[in-house]
């Protein structure tokens, strides 16, 4: 049954709506039977309504209650004043054990309407009233030097400790407090596509964090923790039947009054009705403010998350034009999700590079339409084919990373060795002092624990047209699988794999401090999609003493640092961090949001649910630089600049 039976239960007469709720997340009256309930019917559907009673003076109790009754469902309409009885419970579903709990009248009986067109006056949300979201922190039960993000993930369930709310500190006790609510959210703004069932992630008119450039909300810091992004609502299907806009992130609706509720892992306001779009974003998006040079040492190097690519993919060609178009055919590029050369299907094949050889004709077809001079343009590419679903992802799809360069700035160290799928490659040094790998590219620790199911990093060792070496390493870590809802009982959330995530990270970390230690003066490079945040500090811990995060380097503004839109954030999980050596010549790094500024989640205008970024770096040193380091490193350059 979905609520409890009437059993063993007590009689309380004459109980109003806010003595329900009371202050905290679940009601005192749980599993008692309440009489006299009084209220007005703010907002229905089929399966019952919700009551507004008289307002409380004590912000953190709210006079709303969603009332579980598909029986009287029918008899209703707005503004009716009703009184019933009813079983206080507080539902979430079985299959969902993580959810916080709803607070609901159910199996109600003695009902009856004595007034109808009654007025119904919603609460506004605004940064005009003092019921405004608060910012920074979503509950006080995320404990640790992280915040939402501490780890370990799940030290405490919110509903077991069922504390008092504080509403004008934390996002979650804010909502709560407003649960079964008739409220309304003045000039919102989308911070997200729609979902799968239409939902949207707005914000009012209240105060926000990390608003960037296009209307969203960044994932950054506040007083050195992650920002939970509390201000932001989750908007639901309106009780009306109409449909929500399909629109872009920052656009502008009209006025959305609606009933405060928590269902599927979120906090929501269901709407009366769908609101209107007032406006859209500008849909034209910059690309890459720098080109290739012709300048043997400084390099332009992009990275993207190519979602699942397979030679049959309807998105090639889109990535194909964003690569020359907006990243402005970077000398490497670092690519993740490239599927074998039979897509998906589950047949054992592993090769891929039909795969690549399909989208580097298609960059090539690109580069040509745009009116590219002398000799087509031609990428050469290297990948490593795994075992056969041993990588994880879609089975039979075998995603890898793999790398995509352009021969006439860099190409793999002379006489190179492709490693295999279980090849570890390591770190050597010839008597010349001269760093190498022995697998070029090859993968790192394939085989250790850390990688199972998980796609491997792929190194390799490059050298520029005088002879100048350098390192990179594409990554892919594991996703965050099994994770929960921010708005979940688990506090702090899981942040699914994340222990795999850092063991990873860790790994190669190592790899780096191997080749620096052979060559302090070394520059690498370490990019791909790392599934993470830079906020979650424990993760990316090892790279504090190694590597740079090419942003950091940049002095690129935070509230621009993304890559990705998940919930209420745009947030970066594709990451580039490069060695000291890079650092001090100096750096340029740009995310292109030709995915995050999309007009919509259609595969017509988003290519990949990741946005590429592109950098400029110098892998050794600049003309007006040479000779300005010590004789050791310079003796190594000289070496290569006669090479």
């Amino acid at each position: 049954m979905r609520y409890s039976l009437l059993l063993f239960t007590s009689l309380v007469s004459a109980v109003s709506i806010t003595d329900i709720q009371g202050p905290a997340f679940q009601s005192p009256y749980l599993d008692q039977v309440v009489h006299n309930v009084t209220g007005i019917v703010s907002a229905k559907d089929r399966y019952g309504f919700w009551l507004l009673g008289e307002p409380s003076s004590d912000a953190r109790v709210s006079n709303g209650i969603r009332v579980y009754a598909p029986q009287y469902a029918g008899r209703t309409a707005l503004g009716d004043l009703v009184t019933l009885s009813g079983l206080v419970s507080e539902y979430r579903q079985p299959a969902r054990p993580n959810d916080l709990l709803l607070t609901e009248l159910v199996s109600p009986s003695h009902f009856a309407i004595h007034s109808s067109g009654n007025p119904i006056t919603p609460l506004v949300i605004s940064r005009d009233t003092k019921y405004a979201p608060p910012l920074g922190k979503a509950s006080a039960l995320d404990k640790g030097s992280e915040g939402w993000l501490s780890v370990p993930n799940n030290a405490t369930q919110l509903e077991s400790v069922n504390a008092t709310l504080q509403p004008d500190k934390y996002g979650l006790d804010f909502w709560e407090s407003l649960e079964g609510r008739l409220v309304t959210v003045p000039d919102p703004t989308t911070s997200n596509f729609p979902d799968m069932f239409g939902a949207i992630w707005v914000y009012g008119d209240w105060d926000v964090n990390g608003k960037n450039e296009r209307g969203g909300l960044t994932l950054t810091s506040i007083d050195g923790l992650p920002d939970a992004h509390p201000e932001v609502i989750l908007i639901g299907r309106p009780l009306d039947g109409t449909r929500l806009p399909r629109v872009p992130i920052g656009s502008q609706l009209s006025n959305i009054t609606g009933v405060v509720t928590y269902q599927f892992g979120y906090y929501q306001i269901l709407p009366l009705t769908a609101p209107t779009v007032l406006s859209e974003p500008v849909p034209d998006i910059p690309p890459v403010s720098f080109y290739s040079s012709d300048k043997s040492c400084e390099l332009t190097i992009g990275d993207y998350n190519v979602e699942n690519m397979s030679p049959r993919s309807r998105h090639v060609p889109l990535v194909a034009k964003h690569i020359v178009e907006y990243l402005h055919t970077p000398d490497i590029l670092f690519l993740q999700e490239i599927q074998s050369d039979s897509g998906s299907r589950d047949n054992g094949v592993v090769t891929a590079n039909k795969t690549l050889s399909t989208l580097v004709q298609a960059i090539s077809s690109a580069a040509a339409q745009l009116g590219a001079s002398g000799a087509p343009f031609v990428y050469d590419f290297v990948n490593i084919p795994p075992q056969n679903n041993m990588d994880g992802g879609k089975p039979g799809s075998n995603i890898r990373v793999a790398y995509l360069w352009n021969p006439n700035k860099v190409s793999l160290l002379p006489g190179h060795v492709v490693g295999s799928a279980t090849q570890n490659t390591e770190v050597v040094q010839s008597e010349k002092g001269e760093v190498n790998l022995n697998h070029n590219p090859g993968r790192i620790q394939p085989n250790h624990e850390a990688w199972e199911e998980t796609r491997k990093p792929m190194a390799a060792a490059w050298q520029t047209t005088d002879g100048s070496r350098f390192f990179t390493v594409n990554v892919h870590l594991s996703s965050k699988r099994f994770g929960s809802s921010p708005h979940g009982d688990a506090r702090p959330p899981v942040n699914g794999r994340v222990e795999r995530r850092t063991q990873q990270v860790n790994i190669t970390a190592d790899f780096v401090k191997n080749i620096l230690q052979k060559d302090v003066n070394a520059s690498v490079i370490v990019a791909g999609d790392m599934n993470d945040f830079t906020q979650t500090r424990s993760v990316f811990r090892s790279f504090t003493d190694v590597l740079t995060d090419i942003n950091d380097a940049s002095g690129v503004d935070p509230v621009e640092r993304y890559t990705y839109v998940y919930e209420q954030h745009m947030q970066e999980i594709d990451h580039m961090f490069v060695s000291d050596a890079i650092v001090r010549r100096g750096t340029q790094v740009e995310h292109i949001h030709v995915n995050t500024w999309a007009r919509s989640t259609s595969s017509s205008d988003r290519a990949s649910d990741h946005d590429p970024t592109v950098a400029k770096v110098w892998v050794c040193d600049k003309p007006s630089e040479v000779g300005s380091k010590s004789p050791p490193y310079l003796v190594v350059q000289e070496a290569n600049y006669m090479h």
